[in-house]
């Protein structure tokens, strides 16, 4: 079976213009090539992620990690946690495990691995690389209006009602 395809856009580049803040990580660099940690085969662990400069009518975050170049018209969603609170400016390495790391009343919808929990990278073998959006959403709002059953298309729906801001940190991966 071939791969070949075209490259997907910038996600993000395709929804209304925000403004940005800033994202960083002591575990990936943006740019950079996805550590192992952070590889579906490897055990699934989150990124550590620190933001700031954040617009001040901000009331919650979104985090998520996204891969545009799956081979589906539909990309695939590594990682949603929702509703984090204000005060959460940073989440430690390992936080996307469970619902339990997570700050505050914030939690996990399902990924396309079916989890609610980050999944590492897992491009098919011989793919080219693979890029994964990890991304702080800015939310004007205390609570997006979804359950943990919501899908991350529902999540992503509501987000382009009450994005304030968003923080980008894109790292690439090949199997």
């Amino acid at each position: 079976m071939s791969l070949e395809r075209p490259v997907a856009p910038d996600p993000y580049s395709l929804l209304p213009a925000v403004a940005s803040f800033d994202v960083t990580s002591t575990d990936v660099r943006d740019g950079g090539t996805l550590p192992d940690a952070h590889v579906h085969a490897e055990g699934d662990t989150s990124p550590q992620l620190s933001w700031s400069g954040f617009p001040a009518g901000t009331k919650s975050f979104v985090v998520t990690c996204f891969d545009p170049d799956a081979p589906t018209p539909s990309g695939f969603w590594h990682w949603v946690a929702v509703n984090l609170p204000v005060s959460a400016t940073s989440l430690e390495t390992g936080a996307g495990g469970s619902d339990d790391g997570l700050p505050g009343d914030a939690f996990h919808v399902r990924n396309d691995y079916g989890t609610r929990s980050f999944g590492g990278a897992a491009p098919p073998p011989g793919d080219r690389a693979h890029r994964y959006y990890f991304v702080v959403h800015a939310v004007d709002v205390e609570k997006l209006d979804v359950t943990p059953d919501s899908s991350p298309a529902v999540v992503s729906f509501n987000l382009a009602f009450h994005t304030l801001a968003r923080a980008v940190l894109v790292a690439t991966y090949a199997a």
